[in-house]
């Protein structure tokens, strides 16, 4: 039975993540190395436990309610107890498989370790472990709070009784998964970082404007962001990170990053975090 939840790294992601297990009723102790990350977290968790609240999404007693919840801290030794964890630090996988073989042996043998990562191999990070059959991907989307979706992504050896576990937490935080097998990019990234990639092609070959492209888009297939401005959401040097994982576990030309999106983040043009990408914010 799942009781408490650790939740490494936060960032935007941690943060989201220890927000929804904590509304639903569970313990959480929020790690990361940095002590005012983890201050930050905790005022972003409250500005959108407000603005749920804001939207009669839920009551405004369930805020104290939901931040007791919540215990920060900057030694990993704290997530001890934790049944579950969900790893959700930065897209760099030597550092991903450092802290799973520093979880596994910390926390007890019967907790299950997830991955949020958007594109990096379960089987590997399970790898680090001495428990892959406990390890599995739980992939949130951004915003996690609002996202209604979770990707869950079985690794070579993860067990149906460690996908069962995953798949109830998932029914339980009022989401809905969606299965893959541990491919490159999953099911989300292998479909979206290609359409963005290819927005960046025709912008670089000259067939239409970023506002043109992210337009014919929106109305043209009724999505809610343009693609090119969507990456601006996630941040250019992400969508980059995830093409060179496709195009490096594929071997497959129809992967390759569009010189232009290289470029730009050469240049330090990250998107909305840098202020400046395919727009100015």
């Amino acid at each position: 039975m799942v009781n408490e939840i650790g939740v490494l790294g936060a960032g935007q992601m941690g943060s989201g993540i220890a927000h929804v297990f904590a509304l639903k009723g569970y313990d959480v102790v929020l790690f990361d190395i940095s002590a005012p990350q983890l201050e930050k977290a905790l005022v972003v968790i409250r500005q959108n436990l407000e603005r749920q609240v804001k939207k009669g999404a839920i009551p405004e007693s369930l805020i104290e309610e939901t931040l007791g919840r919540i215990v920060i801290s900057c030694d990993m030794v704290a997530l001890a107890g934790s049944d579950f964890c969900v790893e959700a630090v930065t897209e760099n996988e030597a550092l991903k498989l450092e802290i799973f073989a520093r979880l596994d042996q910390l926390v007890q043998p019967s907790a299950i370790l997830a991955s949020n990562t958007s594109s990096l191999p379960i089987t590997r990070i399970a790898s680090a472990t001495g428990r892959p059959d406990k390890v599995i991907g739980m992939h949130f989307m951004n915003p996690v709070p609002v996202m209604a979706l979770v990707e869950v992504i079985r690794g070579h050896a993860t067990s149906d009784e460690t996908f069962a576990t995953t798949r109830d937490l998932v029914a339980r935080l009022g989401k809905e998964v969606a299965l893959s097998q541990d491919y490159p990019g999953f099911i989300v990234n292998r479909v979206l970082i290609p359409m963005i990639n290819e927005a960046v092609f025709a912008l670089f070959e000259g067939v239409a404007s970023a506002e043109d492209i992210d337009r014919g888009m929106r109305l043209g297939t009724n999505q809610p962001m343009g693609p090119l401005a969507l990456a601006d959401f996630i941040g250019l040097d992400t969508v980059l990170a995830i093409a060179y994982v496709l195009y490096d576990g594929f071997k497959d030309p129809k992967y390759r990053p569009c010189p232009l999106l290289v470029k730009m983040v050469n240049a330090g043009y990250l998107g909305r975090k840098s202020g400046r990408g395919f727009y100015s914010y």
